[in-house]
């Protein structure tokens, strides 16, 4: 049976991807997949790029990666200054080497999904794999039925939906019903024939007041959650001391929020 770890939302944290990896690789997995936003928010990103470039399976275009490329619309204050200055330790120039340029072309070639068999791998959503949020919202309804919002993203998923983006872990039913982990025990047993979205938590930035790096190992039979303590601290000391990122992309890390 083919164990998986899926990391997301790593956000330029070196010392929380260090501790999750570290964490995999004693979970014995097959291999480990990446729902992209690796960049953006805090002070490491070509060490976080090297990292799950070389470790990881695959990792996909998430909106962080996009607005590096493209530009940071719609994109807020914090989060646009942490995309310019990102992008300047990231893009090419005429003295920048070798490996800058490698490390832009490959930003150029992230795949916006990825399937195997039955599941769906993507950083947002179906409906939009790079923007599109999934909130716990977007599952209620004043009048108990299935918004069409949910109906529509399902439409698209056989089995299982592998998301990140909102930072929130949780699985959402086909009859648009939320559990965050907790609910279930941090274990998700599949029934036979059931349709879910996952959403795999963040590495870098979680955002459910648990201040813990967050991934999942999944298999054919569960999906598993998994909290990790790192410094913290670490990553708020280089965000406040870097001039062009927000101290409020330090300060939240504290909180999970």
């Amino acid at each position: 049976m083919k164990k998986i770890a899926i990391i997301s939302d790593i956000h330029a944290n070196i010392e929380a991807l260090t501790v999750v990896l570290d964490d995999i690789k004693q979970k014995q997995v097959d291999a480990i997949y990446c729902l992209g936003d690796v960049i953006g928010y805090g002070p490491n990103p070509v060490e976080c790029l090297e990292r799950v470039r070389n470790e990881c399976e695959f990792s996909l275009l998430g909106n962080h990666e996009e607005a590096v490329l493209f530009g940071a619309f719609g994109f807020n204050v914090a989060a646009r200054q942490a995309v310019e200055w990102t992008r300047e330790r990231l893009k090419p120039t005429f003295f920048g080497g070798r490996l800058r340029k490698e490390r832009w072309e490959i930003l150029n070639d992230l795949p916006l999904c990825y399937t195997e068999g039955d599941n769906l791998f993507v950083h947002a959503s179906p409906m939009d794999p790079t923007m599109d949020y999934i909130l716990k919202s977007d599952t209620e309804d004043v009048f108990g039925e299935v918004p069409e919002k949910i109906r529509n993203i399902f439409d698209q998923i056989d089995k299982v939906c592998f998301v990140g983006h909102t930072h929130m872990p949780g699985i959402i039913t086909e009859e648009s019903r939320w559990f965050s982990p907790d609910d279930f025990g941090l274990t998700w047993e599949y029934k036979n024939g059931e349709r879910i979205i996952c959403n795999v938590g963040s590495v870098g930035q979680p955002r459910d007041r648990d201040e813990r790096a967050c991934y999942v190992i999944f298999t054919d039979e569960c999906i598993t959650y998994h909290r990790v303590t790192y410094d913290f601290k670490e990553t708020q000391r280089k965000i406040f001391k870097n001039a062009k990122l927000d101290d409020r992309n330090g300060k939240r890390l504290e909180f999970g929020t």
